[in-house]
């Protein structure tokens, strides 16, 4: 039986064990990237921008520095929206996306973490989860020494800063990682877990979103410690079992989930601005059928196999809306991804009242070609 709690106990064949999880999260990465090769941008308003095939200020921010979000500019809003909120900012900086140059900074800065990790978990470009209970011989205060000393070789490697949390577990570390950004440090012992859960707000868990905050907020519930209160039974009646079972855990700091080696692309994608915005399926068919093409043209590019197949919208109203499905055995087979998005599509279209702005398809579970992987291998 594995079970772990906020006291930074894990119980696994009655051997006593004590866990130190390190999350390290990159502040404003894109934005920060473009200032390391134009120091001169520190001091304006910076946004990175996924321009889209519209032309003009068509396409949405991918992210933005302090400076710009002070104005209330922040990641996923339309271009347009972030101009007007800088309006007063003529020395605002709007730059395409440039992902070669940050997937370059990532791998240095992700080298020098795997280089001190028991266990190294890639989550993103910007992001990623260390075990290092070994190394810092289940010491939090060693584990504070090593965590500086990533911040400042990562700082002498990239001239990026980071946030780093430290804690029992990958859950409350992440949430600390937030605390004190940009360039913070924050130690969660056991012993303070509590403590520092009870003050913070609902949504600093991660997986809250704005509906569940809103209803939590109807109930007269605004802090983890407010939340507490809550019995499963009610959670259970608001969410149903599983959002229920992963709040109740969350606002008490549990969370039992290892660190688990990733291999670094855990997808590949390709997502494109429609011409016009539209929920007609045979005008979307075509794109899928293009991003599809783009997609395995990757796959056979790095000799990999998937079993998951997905397509995603970016809805008119910029909501988002994604269907996926996992297939009986991995393949490389190009027919196999089309027809199996072609059926993603066609599911996701039978209620859809909004048009879709944005559409995109990806691959994962991604696994290495070894021989005939299939039996449609030699087609």
């Amino acid at each position: 039986m594995n079970t772990q709690n906020c006291n930074n106990q894990i119980i696994f064949r009655d051997t006593l064990e004590t866990r130190i999880v390190f999350h390290i999260d990159f502040d404003y990465f894109y934005a920060q990237c473009e200032e390391t090769r134009s120091p001169e941008l520190k001091t304006k308003p910076v946004c990175v921008c996924v321009f889209s095939d519209r032309g003009g200020d068509s396409g949405a921010i991918a992210t933005a520095n302090y400076t710009a979000r002070k104005y209330g500019v922040k990641s996923g809003i339309p271009i347009t929206f972030a101009k007007k909120r800088l309006e007063e900012r003529k020395d605002a900086v709007y730059l395409p996306v440039d992902f070669d140059f940050y997937s370059e900074i990532s791998k240095k800065a992700m080298e020098v973490m795997k280089d001190s990790a028991d266990i190294f978990e890639y989550v993103g470009r910007d992001e990623a989860y260390l075990d290092v209970t070994e190394r810092v011989e289940k010491d939090f205060k060693k584990a504070s020494h090593l965590a500086q000393q990533i911040k400042n070789s990562i700082r002498d490697k990239t001239k990026l800063s980071c946030s780093i949390g430290i804690s029992c577990n990958k859950l409350i570390s992440k949430i600390a990682s937030d605390f004190q950004k940009p360039d913070g440090l924050t130690i969660v012992p056991p012993i303070e877990t509590e403590v520092f859960l009870d003050q913070l707000k609902i949504r600093k868990i991660p997986g809250i979103g704005k509906k569940t905050e809103k209803r939590f907020l109807e109930m007269n519930l605004e802090t983890i410690q407010d939340l507490k209160r809550l019995d499963i039974f009610t959670l259970n009646k608001e969410f149903g079992r599983k959002s229920a079972a992963y709040i109740y855990n969350a606002v008490r700091g549990i969370d039992d989930a290892p660190v688990k080696e990733k291999e670094e692309s855990i997808q590949y994608s390709k997502i494109t601005t429609l011409k016009e915005d539209s929920k007609d399926y045979q005008f979307l068919y075509e794109s899928v059928m293009e991003l599809c093409k783009e997609v395995h043209h990757i796959v056979k590019k790095n000799n990999r196999m998937f079993k998951s197949v997905g397509i995603h919208f970016v809805q008119s109203d910029l909501s988002n809306k994604s269907k996926s499905r996992m297939l009986r055995s991995p393949t490389k087979n190009i027919e196999e991804l089309q027809k199996n998005a072609d059926q993603l599509l066609k599911e996701a279209l039978e209620n859809q009242t909004i048009t879709i702005r944005r559409l995109g398809v990806k691959v994962s579970e991604l696994s290495k070609v070894q021989g005939q992987s299939d039996i449609t291998a030699f087609f």
